[in-house]
């Protein structure tokens, strides 16, 4: 549970809900102005005062560094797709690779040697009726960290950590990984953070004779962080719903006047979203011009003519007029 501190205004959690919903570095911004704008002053609030700034900052001397290099190209760079992106982030050798090939089938480059992924890489993994992003990044160390790599890991939705379960060295990874991403603020084990990204701690080759004590032993060491086995050997369909709900998006289909709704390619938002979130995405203008919206699913009936602040849940039919 996210711990902030004491008479956080209407206005500053309708900002953080903005940075939560943004989709581009410029909307992120925005949002972090305005939190910082609207946050009471006073001594609970310090350390958030503190976190905000310390993001805008961040995201403002990479966008300071777009502007130089624009014209050019940036490796490190990957241009968001589908229903939201994730990316895969640990020390080397821990299966990153093999694992992003064998959700998304992409063509990574798999080696039994450390560092054999240089630059990030995307492949497009199939959850039911929608497409997610993986991407595969270069590993760090504990003294070493690919120029490029927070950037591209600060732009994500959400992050995988990936140890190697059968290693003798996991332990060493986990304390890695951890350290490192918390210290960069990229991910938060206490819930104090409103700006760190969602993750889930995987332990990649939990079928391989070594992996289980080792998780029984990370485990027991550190009791407060869920580590999920997983294997490139085994059904992964349950990692893919994982993915899915670590996202924290809802699928919502359009239905036309008098038509069948279109089940094909439904709208993306994030959970917590309104008819009138709905409609903006649709067109920025629809939110000032529609006067009624019917749903089926989540409504006490189907076609229930509901208000424009109707909170929508995943695989609800909206029609609106």
């Amino acid at each position: 549970m996210r711990i902030l501190p004491a008479n956080l205004t209407p206005q500053y959690h309708a900002a953080e809900e903005k940075y939560k919903k943004a989709t581009t570095p410029e909307e992120k911004m925005a949002a972090l102005q305005e939190m910082l704008a609207t946050i009471p002053k006073h001594k609970g609030t310090e350390k958030l005062q503190a976190t905000i700034k310390k993001r805008l900052a961040q995201m403002r001397e990479e966008s300071q560094q777009k502007k130089k290099q624009k014209g050019g190209y940036n490796p490190f760079h990957i241009k968001k797709e589908g229903a939201g992106q994730v990316v895969l982030t640990g020390c080397p050798n821990t299966g990153k690779s093999a694992l992003v090939g064998t959700l998304t089938r992409a063509k990574v480059k798999v080696a039994d040697f450390p560092f054999a992924t240089s630059l990030p890489e995307a492949g497009m993994m199939r959850y039911e009726d929608i497409w997610i992003q993986l991407v595969d990044t270069p590993p760090f160390t504990s003294d070493n960290i690919p120029a490029g790599l927070l950037g591209t890991l600060r732009q994500a939705d959400a992050i995988l950590v990936v140890i190697d379960l059968n290693s003798d060295d996991c332990l060493d990874q986990l304390e890695t990984s951890l350290e490192i991403l918390t210290e960069k603020e990229l991910i938060d084990l206490t819930g104090e953070n409103p700006l760190a990204l969602p993750f889930l701690l995987l332990g990649t080759k939990a079928d391989l004779e070594n992996s289980t004590d080792n998780l029984a032993l990370l485990q027991e060491l550190r009791p407060e962080v869920e580590i999920i086995p997983v294997s490139i050997h085994q059904d992964l369909t349950f990692l893919r719903q994982k993915i899915f709900s670590l996202l924290n998006i809802i699928r919502i289909y359009g239905k036309a006047p008098g038509q069948k709704p279109d089940l094909e390619r439904p709208f993306i938002l994030k959970a917590g979203s309104t008819v009138v979130d709905l409609a903006y995405l649709i067109h920025r203008d629809l939110p000032k011009q529609f006067k009624t919206a019917f749903v089926w699913g989540s409504a006490r009936f189907d076609g229930q003519a509901v208000p424009r602040d109707y909170i929508l849940q995943d695989k609800d039919i909206v029609e609106i007029n």
